[in-house]
């Protein structure tokens, strides 16, 4: 699959449930990764930045991260760790501790 140009998107944590949220058009905090904010340039990326900065309220770490845009017009993540983190909390136990 080709990609069409290289994007950011912003992403948090939620202050009191702890999980991931994006920053969304419409300067909310959305859980999908697909209803995202897409920042095009570092003029977009500090806009949205510093919307979401001044909802510090809501959520902690705030920060962009580099998204790919498929043909389709899907957003991806470029690195593992925010593939990681759109599938959730692993709060089951893994390995030795399933065994336990």
């Amino acid at each position: 699959m080709s990609y069409a140009h290289f994007t950011k998107v912003i992403t948090a944590n939620h202050l009191l449930e702890g999980g991931v949220v994006y920053f969304s058009p419409n300067h909310e905090w959305t859980r999908g990764l697909a209803s995202a904010a897409v920042a095009n340039d570092s003029t977009e990326e500090a806009a949205l930045l510093a919307a979401a900065d001044f909802q510090s309220g809501e959520v902690v770490g705030v920060y962009s991260i580099d998204v790919l845009m498929d043909d389709l017009g899907e957003i991806r993540p470029v690195h593992f760790r925010e593939t990681f983190r759109t599938l959730g909390p692993s709060n089951y136990f893994h390995g030795k501790q399933a065994q336990e």
